[in-house]
């Protein structure tokens, strides 16, 4: 009521059982009624270990399960029921498929949550489950871009980087976010990653070049595009939120995802109206993501009130 967010994120944290599940997401959008705009209210559901749903509900593969029965028809099959028990408590938003190819061993925050070690079953699969969501009017948030398949460094405790240069990455880390672009995503969600041979002072959340050049102009992108959480430590060992969060707005971001701190939350929209008003950042860039909010929203039958 106060200040007027745009959507909501649910964690384990916040969900006890089916029953209080489906009468928070009806009381979150009850006490958002008076807003113009209704409520992405959103959820990591993977599938395998990233699941959020509440005890009796189903429980589904892995995206390294998927990997193994490398069967498109069975991965769309799997994203549909996955937006289908979303929808039935009143989710509009999943954040998944993950699109991160497993090419580092090492790599543990990603492992088994990725399709597999190469572009082709990623793209493949990966495409697969993000229809079957859509298919359900759940819209799919493809992940990590350009890539966390291939990092040491949890992005949750730091900030990874990554040497490879533009070549390496147009050939193998961007080809599943350039087939799900090609294939009718609508959202997609930025890694806390330094690329130095991209961008050799920022990660690619706080990039123009990357955003901006790379997403939106050279892939052709037009869809949402929304950060990881910025309060990972990758983030907050490194630089000051309010800088981050508007550093990232300038870069082309058109979601902030803030999971854990409300007091973050109110202090990155109050430095973020300051921004406006010094001359920072411009209402023109402003408005330009919230026309695609809106766009969005409309297209999956969330209607301004």
């Amino acid at each position: 009521r106060e200040h007027q967010i745009g959507g909501l994120g649910l964690f384990e944290r916040n969900i006890e059982d089916e029953k209080q599940l489906a009468s928070l997401i009806a009381d979150l959008k009850a006490v958002n009624k008076d807003n113009r705009l209704p409520l992405f209210i959103a959820v990591d559901e993977e599938g395998g270990r990233i699941s959020r749903l509440p005890q009796g509900s189903p429980r589904f593969p892995s995206g390294k399960a998927l990997g193994e029965q490398d069967d498109p028809d069975y991965s769309f099959t799997v994203g549909q029921e996955i937006g289908a028990a979303l929808a039935a408590f009143g989710f509009n938003m999943n954040f998944a498929p993950v699109l991160d190819i497993f090419s580092n061993p090492q790599n543990e925050v990603i492992g088994d949550r990725s399709f597999g070690d190469n572009p082709e079953i990623v793209s493949k699969l990966g495409i697969a489950v993000m229809k079957g969501l859509q298919s359900q009017n759940i819209i799919s948030v493809v992940k990590h871009f350009p890539g966390h398949g291939d990092t040491r460094m949890d992005s949750h405790i730091d900030l990874p980087v990554v040497e490879y240069n533009r070549k390496r990455l147009d050939d193998f880390e961007f080809v599943p976010f350039k087939e799900a672009i090609d294939s009718g995503v609508e959202a997609i969600m930025t890694a806390h990653i330094m690329y130095p041979e991209l961008d050799p002072g920022k990660p690619v959340t706080m990039s123009r070049k990357i955003l901006t050049g790379i997403l939106r102009h050279d892939l052709g992108f037009r869809g949402l595009i929304i950060t990881d959480d910025l309060e990972m430590g990758a983030i907050t060992k490194n630089y000051a939120l309010e800088e981050v969060a508007l550093e990232a707005v300038l870069a082309g971001a058109d979601i902030l995802l803030i999971c854990h701190s409300s007091e973050h939350q109110e202090q990155v929209l109050s430095n973020l109206k300051a921004a406006v008003q010094n001359g920072e950042l411009t209402m023109e860039r402003i408005d330009e993501s919230v026309g695609r909010i809106i766009r969005l929203k409309q297209k999956h039958g969330m209607n301004l009130n």
